[in-house]
């Protein structure tokens, strides 16, 4: 009987190890590429703000919150994997491809929900912008793609692997 409850609780552990590690990931990765949407976008490139029905004022308040809660996000990210590896339960693989679905999944959310659902903002101010949200949104869904295959492989997976 005893037996039983520790495979049972080690079960719960392990799938709870599974669940923390894609989502360590995913949250890295969302944190990840708004950062660097902010920052080479807004910032370096000045292609737009995160708000621009508004003065170049609003624009950059904008910019502000949107550069706090990408490293909200980063840092959440890297508590949850810093207890991973504290707890000796990192799970690399798994890791990567939480880290890659959120990419994905963030940058696909900005180029369909912000810049065209919402208009907050589109990725460049140019006559001929469907260049630019083809390659925004294809290379969203292939990284999405990649991390949820890798999350699909590793789910299936009985141990970490160190």
């Amino acid at each position: 009987m005893f037996a039983l409850a520790d495979l049972r609780k080690q079960a719960v552990s392990q799938r709870q190890c599974r669940a923390r590690n894609m989502w360590s990931g995913f949250l890295f990765g969302v944190g990840f590429a708004a950062f660097f949407d902010e920052a080479v976008f807004h910032q370096l490139l000045h292609w737009h703000h995160f708000y621009d029905k508004s003065t170049t004022s609003a624009g950059l308040v904008s910019d502000g919150f949107f550069h706090a809660f990408s490293w909200f996000a980063t840092v959440g990210g890297l508590f949850l994997f810093a207890d991973l590896q504290r707890r000796n339960a990192l799970w690399l693989k798994r890791w990567l491809g939480g880290t890659l679905l959120g990419i994905g999944v963030f940058q696909l959310y900005d180029g369909t929900v912000q810049h065209k659902v919402m208009q907050i903002h589109q990725i460049r101010y140019v006559e001929n912008i469907l260049v630019y949200d083809l390659i925004w949104n294809m290379s969203a869904v292939v990284l999405l793609l990649i991390g949820a295959i890798v999350l699909y492989r590793t789910g299936k997976e009985a141990s970490y692997e160190q």
